[in-house]
């Protein structure tokens, strides 16, 4: 493995950071993909940092994993880049996860960190089915190895989210989605999340008890720090006070109607005109999330790593008012024109932005 960056130091703080003046950008830092090759169509960038704060550095507990079109990979380490080559990768086959491990929760950072390490072992799958049954057969395996035989409080159990993306050779991407973590379709005309947080309001939308302005507001127009599913940890939506072991994929069966077309687990169709994010919520974990995001089209409408870019210098130079302090991790995903024969949409109309409810 290599070593690429420096050490951060440890110690969490959810403490609200003050911006009485505009907070100093990030230090320059280095894309960890700038040494990945993701072939001539397929356009990637990712950066990790524990926070834009120069008061407090928090310990990073986000984790990234990309394997590239050679099968070499690169994930964080004790909060570093590290590189891999994984073995009998199939040429031009990809793979793209964003992670967050829960900082409420006991080794937030090492579980996330497990579940990126162990995606290094995971075949490339060909199918959402085959990638499901993987991954699930792989969340049993690490929270057997986080379980403790005296401790029947579940509840302590360490999670993380995972949002991912599987991208075989001349297919259409597949996605994989547990926690609240997001991936977003950013067109010049919005940002539009293609995920579902799964969190208390998605639970109560799920029951009936929350309409889609409600669960709107709850879930993208404020920042609230709950969670009802993650990987290794399990779910809470039949009951918040009951923990179960597995994980409930999200879909038309058990979602609403507003929200049906956002399976978990699901090929996507993608767009020539858009940039995707995959992203940890440290991004709109603040008390009014939406105006920062409706600034995305007009700052990632470029080369997935200049738009990259863009996104944490506007992060810093222009913080959301009552700013959580919280790690940030995303990768920027650009499909060219052909990559994925008839999974791209190069006539599409101009998507109208998503009605306001906040």
């Amino acid at each position: 493995m290599t070593d690429t960056s420096a050490t951060a130091a440890a110690g969490f703080s959810a403490k609200l950071w003050p911006f009485a003046s505009r907070a100093a950008a990030p230090a320059p830092m280095t894309r960890i993909t700038d040494q990945l090759n993701f072939g001539p169509t397929l356009d990637v960038a990712a950066r990790s940092a524990a926070s834009i704060s120069k008061l407090q550095t928090p310990e990073n507990q986000d984790n990234l994993l990309l394997i590239d079109a050679d099968g070499h990979a690169v994930l964080l380490r004790d909060q570093k880049p590290h590189t891999a080559k994984v073995p009998g990768w199939p040429q031009g086959h990809v793979r793209l996860a964003v992670l967050d491990g829960m900082g409420g929760h006991g080794h937030g950072r090492q579980a996330a960190e497990a579940v990126a390490s162990s995606l290094l072992r995971v075949p490339a799958c060909a199918t959402p089915e085959e990638l499901g049954q993987r991954l699930d057969q792989l969340h049993r395996e690490l929270q057997a190895h986080f379980s403790r035989p005296d401790d029947h409080d579940t509840f302590r159990r360490p999670g993380t989210t995972l949002t991912l993306l599987e991208i075989p050779p001349s297919r259409p991407p597949m996605l994989f989605h547990a926690g609240d973590s997001r991936l977003y379709e950013v067109t010049p005309q919005a940002a539009r999340p293609l995920t579902v947080d799964h969190v208390p309001a998605t639970a109560f939308a799920m029951h009936g008890l929350l309409g889609e302005q409600e669960w709107r507001q709850q879930v993208h127009g404020e920042h609230r720090a709950q969670i009802s599913q993650a990987y290794i940890l399990g779910n809470a939506f039949a009951n918040p006070q009951v923990l179960d072991d597995g994980l409930l994929p999200l879909d038309a069966g058990n979602l609403p109607p507003f929200l049906r077309q956002l399976a978990d687990r699901r090929i996507l169709t993608v767009r020539a005109d858009a940039t995707y994010l995959l992203a940890t919520d440290g991004f709109w974990s603040c008390a009014r999330p939406q105006p920062w995001i409706d600034r995305w089209p007009a700052l990632l409408d470029k080369a997935a790593g200049a738009a990259l870019d863009a996104l944490f210098q506007d992060y810093a130079d222009n913080p959301p008012p009552q700013l959580h302090i919280d790690n940030l991790s995303a990768i920027a995903i650009r499909f060219a024109p052909g990559r994925i024969t008839g999974n791209i949409d190069e006539t599409a109309l101009p998507a109208a932005p998503i009605p306001s409810h906040f």
